[in-house]
Order: C-alpha cells, then sequence, then structure tokens
C-alpha cells in the first residue's frame, strides 16, 4: 500500500472531507507535535495532550485555510505553539505575558532532571520553541519563522542568543 504524502491528505479532507485522511495525520503527527508541546510545558504531560488535541481540532476546523506554502507540519507547529502562547495567557491574565521572556513561574528543577532540560527551562519560550523546531524538528531558518509566525532575523537572532545561554549555562554548570 503507498501511503500518502501530507499534501494528498490534506487535499483529500478537504475535497472529500475524509475523515480517514485526517486520521492518518493525526497518527502521522501527533507524536512529535506532543512532544514540542511537551518541552513548552515544562513537561507538563497533561497540559500537552491537552493542548495537542485542541491544535488537531483547530487543524481540522480550518484545513481548508492550508495553503501548502509551507510543510504540514510547520502549520501544525504554528497552530500549536499559538495555542500554547494563548493558554498562557489565559493562566496568566495580565498584560505581562511575553513569550520572549523568561516564565517566571517554572516549575523548580529536580534532582533527577536531565542538566539540558534545565538549562532549555532557563531560555523564554520563543527560543525553547526554536530551538526544538530547528534542531529537534529538523526545520529550516525559514520553516521555523513560517511557523511561529516570526520574521527570518529574529529567528536566527534568537537561535544565536539561546545558544550563547545554553552554552553559558552548561559551561557554568560543568565548571568551566
Amino acid at each position: 500500500m503507498v501511503t500518502d504524502n501530507d499534501a494528498a491528505l490534506v487535499a483529500r479532507v478537504i475535497g472529500d472531507d475524509d475523515r480517514a485522511a485526517f486520521e492518518l495525520l493525526v497518527r502521522r503527527h501527533q507524536s512529535p507535535l506532543r512532544q514540542f508541546l511537551r518541552r513548552l510545558a515544562a513537561n507538563d504531560a497533561h497540559l500537552a495532550e491537552d493542548l495537542a488535541q485542541e491544535t488537531f481540532i483547530k487543524a481540522y476546523r480550518s484545513i481548508a485555510t492550508f495553503r501548502g506554502s509551507a510543510k504540514f507540519s510547520s502549520w501544525l507547529y504554528q497552530i500549536a505553539y499559538h495555542t500554547f502562547l494563548n493558554e498562557q495567557r489565559r493562566r496568566r491574565p495580565t498584560a505581562e505575558f511575553d513569550d520572549a521572556a523568561h516564565v517566571p513561574d517554572a516549575p523548580a528543577p529536580h534532582a533527577g532532571e536531565p542538566v539540558l532540560e534545565r538549562a532549555l527551562r532557563g531560555l523564554s519560550i520563543r527560543q525553547q520553541a526554536i530551538l526544538d523546531l530547528h534542531y529537534r524538528k529538523d526545520l529550516t531558518h525559514q520553516e521555523v519563522a513560517d511557523a511561529l509566525r516570526l520574521p527570518l532575523g529574529t529567528v536566527k537572532s534568537d537561535l544565536t542568543r539561546a545558544r550563547e545561554q545554553l552554552r553559558k549555562d552548561l559551561g557554568e554548570r560543568n565548571g568551566e
């Protein structure tokens, strides 16, 4: 059996309201999407699962707006990222929430947490998302910019700053 690519599946969902095609898209992308959201949610698996479900519901409802100029996965990450940000704003209704700032009430690190994960949580939400999409999901700088609706220059500068901060934080923890 030949597996359809994402574009063909999206066309079937849009053209024929083919729910089986959408289910295949969900199965294909649910694990990486959950991992992405779990990292943003400071390993809160329950929140990540809820946000992933909400992301797929939003994707299904608005799939006709997918233009195919970017990868389907990039479009999903865009929806997931903004769903996460909206949830954070709902939890912190003050105007102070900023995805480029460090999350002030992030859970304290615990003894068994890997050093890199602790260092990553010291970055802003936006920097964490950029690093995850670029290094873990293998998206290009332009695909990350498209997914997060950011200028390409912002993605590149945030990536550079995040790497520098990680080098500094990891160097300090290793006694350098």
